[in-house]
Parts: C-alpha cells; structure tokens; sequence
C-alpha cells in the first residue's frame, strides 16, 4: 500500500513522494528524520529510498536528500535523474552542479569565489603559490580532497586523480576557515536559516575522519547568524546559478552556500544544490519544526507547479 494509505480520500490526489538516500544511507545520516512528519502534516507522505531502487521511477516525486554515492556513479546517476518523473532538484539543476567547474560559472558572473583552477587528465599542471587544496572536480563529501604544502604530494595527489580518469580541482587554502564555514540554507529560493561548519580537512600528512558510511568526512556543527553582507552573497549566488541553467529561484527547493570569512570579505566555497545537509539540528526545536513546515509547504508548491496539487486527476 505504501504511500495513500490513512490519507488517501476519493476526492484529494496525495502525490507519492521519495526521499532518496543511497544505498549506505537509506534513510539519510538522522539529521532529515522530521520531514516525514512535515510533509505528511501537509498531506504529502513520503518515504525513504535508495536512489537507485527502482520503485523511485514509479513516485510521483523524488526529493534528493542523501544520494552521496553520486560522484563515483555520476553518469548512471544522472541517467536516473531523468527516469524519474519529477525530481527535486530538476535534472538540469543536479547535472550542473554535480561538476565543480559551476564555481567558474559563478566567478564569471560576479560572485565572489574562491579561486578555483582545473587541470584535465594530461594537461600542464601549474600550481599555485602557497598552501593549496586539491579534490576531484567531480565529488562529494570532501572524499579524495587533501590539503598540501608540499607541492611535490600534491602534484602526486593530482596525478592520482588523473590516472583514475578524474579532472584535478586546484584551490589556495584559505586559512580564514579554520574560524569555520558558514552555511546559508534557503528553501524555495528564500532565506532560511544558517549553521557554521567546523574546518574538515586535516593538516597534510593527516587522514580526514569518515563517517562510518564511508561516503563524507565527518562534519563538526553548531548554529550561526550570519550578517546580511553574508546573505547578500548567497542570493547573489542562488541568482547566479538560476540564470544559468534558465529557472527562476523559486524553483530550486533547497539550496546551501557555504562561505568563509566575515561580512567584510566573504568568498563562495561551494554553492550545494543536489543533496545538502540542511543543519535542522542545529535549530532550537520550535523553529526547527517552523522550518521544516516551510520545507514542507515549498514541496507543496513544487506539486502545484508541477500538476499534482490536491485537485489533480489521479493516475490510471
């Protein structure tokens, strides 16, 4: 029976909705456990699958939230992402930013970002002076990102990436995010809520700790309040982002902009818009729930954009 069950009602259509996790994280890392609840408050059960399980192409609507197996299977992923028939983030969203040239993308339209060059498999590597951090241009969860003084380990850390196929993302470590990363959450293209991020990446010659899934480095994180300078650069990013790939802000259901610094110097870390940890944790409980009530009630308007608001026809 799965999703109508106890709501379903002969005159109101209840979409059926997954929130996809991957196969090491069915279910998500915990932080995601209240939007069941939400949603179904607003008429909208869901439940939890791997991506990857076949009954995800039979939902009315997928809601990316833990597919963080994505980069080691990227294009069986992105040929799932459109078999599913709606999908939150669209298809065009997730393609884009699951490829880290985007961060080129944003600095050329006026963001400010943290420098980022990329060096293809074959191609002359010319290092930036200084401390440098070197990750995959197509990764998640800071796996295979190692941070390096020494350039000879990070030009052998870079030849690693392009003897396994992989573009090298080559970036100046910025010592400001020791102070940690700031995390903007907006939710139907609006500003949300924020967490701070602990610094993740050990010193060179130190192994990041993984959570026990295995799929991301274990993050350390606790609530902020960033100054509106910090939030003017999410929008700008969001905005950014949206011309891009040709949809309004309000499209995107979720999205996270990592930054480091103050509101004096901000730079654009990561711009996340496929399956970000969203900090509900880090909230107090009451506007925890406030918030994911608004999560729940974006998803509603998704569905109504989408055709399947509470008067749609039901499927044959």
């Amino acid at each position: 029976m799965g999703f109508r069950s106890k709501l379903a009602r002969p005159d109101v259509f209840h979409p059926s909705i997954v929130l996809a996790g991957c196969p090491q994280l069915v279910t998500g890392d915990g932080d995601d456990d209240g939007l069941t609840d939400a949603l179904r408050d607003r008429g909208l059960p869901a439940r939890w699958l791997s991506w990857d399980d076949p009954q995800t192409e039979s939902a009315d609507v997928v809601i990316l939230r833990a597919a963080w197996d994505y980069a080691d299977r990227r294009d069986e992923f992105l040929a799932w992402t459109h078999r599913v028939r709606n999908l939150l983030n669209a298809p065009a969203v997730v393609a884009w930013n699951s490829d880290k040239h985007y961060l080129q993308d944003l600095a050329d339209a006026g963001v400010p970002t943290l420098s980022s060059y990329f060096f293809d498999p074959g191609e002359t590597v010319t290092l930036p002076t200084g401390e440098i951090v070197v990750k995959p241009a197509i990764g998640a969860g800071s796996i295979d990102t190692g941070r390096f003084v020494d350039h000879a380990a990070a030009r052998a850390h870079i030849a690693a990436l392009h003897d396994s196929g992989r573009t090298a993302l080559v970036q100046p470590y910025d010592a400001r995010v020791e102070q940690g990363e700031t995390a903007l959450v907006f939710l139907g293209g609006r500003q949300s809520h924020a967490f701070t991020k602990g610094p993740m990446l050990p010193p060179e010659g130190e192994v990041a700790l993984l959570d026990e899934s295995g799929t991301y480095v274990a993050e350390q994180l606790t609530s902020a309040d960033p100054d509106f300078a910090m939030w003017d650069v999410g929008v700008a990013a969001l905005a950014a982002a949206c011309r891009h790939v040709g949809i309004a802000s309000s499209e995107l259901l979720y999205a996270r902009v990592d930054l480091i610094g103050g509101a004096d110097n901000p730079l654009l870390l990561e711009l996340e818009l496929i399956e970000p940890g969203l900090g509900w944790h880090q909230l107090d409980e009451n506007t925890r729930e406030l918030q994911q009530r608004t999560f729940a009630l974006e998803v509603e308007s998704a569905c109504e954009r989408l055709g399947l608001g509470p008067l749609s026809h039901r499927r044959p």
